[in-house]
């Protein structure tokens, strides 16, 4: 599978090892102490991870619109501010064994906002979703990447095309993910036969292995994709005898919440046989 020319791809091949929101399944899920382990301990190559803006126009590490599934607090992210944020407790839910144990409540385990968790990392991949349809959104990402040095370490998007429309045009040189909608016309017209849309903003396919129970990623898609520039990662993938088909398939990236499983199954592949 060659690489796509965005400098992003610079020295990276297949099968990339994508730690999915740090690896929540290990540890409070976009946090640094969930960064730190996929990156020490399982040596991802990139981390995925979410942004939204608070109430003053920061950018936080963060996935959902709400705090109460991953913190100790109640309310919209973006009805608060950053003081207000660092003050709750983002170990608070995380439990390793359906609710027995919650290992990491009260050990100082906080939201981080884009800018820390970039200079944590300097130097490794990102894939980063912008979250929220907020006018300007694209305007403070683009701050933030530009002010840290990320602009070509990072793969950027948004689920929602309106925002990923936005983020292409603000920054036309980055690497882009595709939409939803145009990730559909896209693999859907491959699926099919056709030829798809011409799309030259967007060079990775985040897409997740089923739709139901209809596998939508397999080997021919992945030369149809390949063929034309294109790079494939794969959502979101804990099963290893998944990522070993997925790894013989030829696919770009796994993205996983168990990064200690696709590591073993990532170093398998490597073992001379």
């Amino acid at each position: 599978m060659p690489h796509p020319r965005h400098p992003y791809f610079r020295g990276l091949s297949p099968t990339l090892h994508i730690s999915h929101r740090g690896g929540s399944l290990l540890a409070p899920e976009n946090t640094l102490p969930a960064f730190r382990m996929a990156v020490e301990r399982y040596h991802t190559q990139v981390l995925e991870t979410d942004v939204h803006l608070t109430r003053d126009g920061e950018l936080v590490v963060f996935h959902d619109d709400t705090l109460q599934r991953c913190t100790n607090g109640e309310g919209r992210i973006a009805d608060h501010t950053l003081a207000e944020l660092r003050r709750l407790d983002a170990g608070y839910h995380f439990t390793p064994d359906a609710g027995r144990t919650f290992p990491f409540r009260g050990q100082g385990v906080h939201l981080s906002t884009l800018g820390e968790l970039l200079r944590a990392f300097q130097g490794l991949r990102f894939n980063i979703e912008v979250k929220p349809d907020v006018p300007g959104i694209e305007d403070a990402f683009f701050q933030v990447l530009r002010e840290e040095g990320a602009l070509e370490q990072a793969c950027i998007g948004s689920e929602l095309d309106v925002v990923g429309e936005r983020l292409a045009r603000v920054m036309p040189d980055a690497c882009h993910f595709y939409p939803r909608d145009a990730l559909a016309a896209f693999v859907l017209s491959l699926r099919a036969g056709e030829q798809p849309p011409e799309e030259p903003r967007y060079t990775v396919l985040d897409m997740p292995l089923y739709f139901g129970d209809v596998r939508l990623v397999d080997e021919l898609l992945v030369r149809e994709v390949d063929a034309r520039g294109k790079w494939l990662n794969v959502w979101t993938v804990d099963d290893p005898e998944e990522m070993r088909r997925l790894v013989g398939e030829g696919v770009g990236g796994i993205m996983t919440d168990r990064p200690d499983l696709l590591r073993r199954v990532l170093d398998e592949q490597q073992k001379p046989r």
